[in-house]
């Protein structure tokens, strides 16, 4: 296989993967595109790589940037902006695992903390809560789990996933 169909095969099936991390297509696909490339690249490059529009490319940089997976580079005698994507796989996961629990496990800790307060004092009303704060201790438990992974190295990780797994 020449480098550049590998390349795009790689592109597209970082899109596709991008859904099961809580991204767009378009997103993962900028995002691999500048993963894959030796040197930073303009978003104009972006655009030309993956026939995309200015703003399509525009607004998934902006949030790749947000993600921290993509820094702003400057080039001098440049006036356009360049993007480089983070190389280092420990902190892609990283700050992808970090994200995801900013957006989706702390939101249903705290909704979960509330429910478990919930009014009532016949069986449904008992079986509700105990239901919600058994949620909401294994979310916690998950929540505190991953925040101590994204603080740890990868040593410290596979070590315990090692120990989840036997």
């Amino acid at each position: 296989m020449e480098l550049h169909e590998a390349k795009d095969k790689f592109i597209q099936a970082w899109g596709a993967f991008g859904g099961q991390w809580g991204i767009n297509r378009s997103m993962a696909q900028v995002h691999a595109s500048l993963l894959v490339s030796p040197e930073p690249l303009s978003t104009e490059d972006v655009m030309e790589q993956l026939n995309i529009s200015r703003g399509n490319a525009n607004m998934n940089l902006r949030a790749l940037i947000d993600w921290h997976l993509v820094d702003k580079v400057l080039k001098a005698g440049e006036r356009r902006e360049f993007f480089q994507a983070e190389k280092d796989v420990w902190k892609i996961a990283t700050h992808i695992t970090r994200e995801r629990k900013k957006r989706e496990l702390e939101p249903m800790v705290r909704l979960l903390g509330e429910l478990k307060q919930a009014a009532g004092t016949n069986a449904e009303a008992k079986a509700f809560r105990q239901t919600a704060a058994d949620l909401h201790d294994l979310t916690s438990r998950v929540d505190a789990m991953l925040e101590r992974s994204t603080r740890s190295d990868v040593q410290w990780f596979l070590k315990a996933a090692s120990t989840i797994l036997r």
